[in-house]
């Protein structure tokens, strides 16, 4: 499979599917990946989505930014409206995109009432995290991720963090244990 993981600096999901013995895995990101490529099929391209996008994938998983999107600065959207306009388009550039197998990943957002409601909604806490953090994913023909590990605690890790200038960064990686299931159960 050639697999494109959008908006993802960190290479958690591209490394996991390359674990798994995928042949073409790129991550995309305007930042430099945090994880080198160290295989051979293996790629990070730092630059604009938009130019990887028309090329053919059998799988892409994005994660789009949600600062403008996500409930949880509803109280700014008011300030924010073009912001917020493009986001959605954005967002709908992956629903759009010329691929069979999509999944965008966010948080709960206003993409539940501007475009649908998601296939599911996931918490790490079900793929061996011991935290609290919704995150949605809009599926187009994958099947729904079954949870892996099931852990007790429920700490919203995420949300208590203090300010920082990572802060957005360390909000936005994708856990290892969700990127395994990924990887796991959409690599047929």
């Amino acid at each position: 499979m050639k697999i494109l993981v959008a908006c993802e600096f960190s290479g958690i999901v591209r490394r996991a599917f390359t674990i798994t013995g995928h042949n073409d895995v790129t991550s995309c990101d305007l930042l430099p990946t945090e994880l080198p490529c160290y295989w051979s099929n293996e790629h990070h391209y730092t630059g604009d989505i938009k130019d990887l996008l028309s090329d053919r994938w059998d799988l892409i998983i994005a994660h789009p930014p949600c600062t403008h999107l996500a409930i949880s600065g509803a109280r700014w959207f008011k300030d924010k409206q073009v912001e917020q306009k493009a986001a959605i388009e954005f967002f709908m550039m992956f629903v759009n995109a010329p691929c069979n197998k999509i999944c965008i990943e966010n948080p709960i957002s206003i993409m539940s009432t501007v475009y649908r409601k998601p296939d599911q909604i996931i918490q790490p806490w079900q793929f061996g995290h011991g935290e609290t953090k919704a995150t949605c994913l809009w599926l187009k023909n994958l099947p729904k991720l079954v949870p892996t590990n099931i852990v007790d605690g429920r700490s919203p890790r995420v949300h208590y963090e203090s300010p920082s200038p990572e802060r957005w960064k360390n909000r936005s990686r994708t856990l290892q244990g969700i990127a395994d299931a990924m990887a796991e159960q959409w690599s047929k």
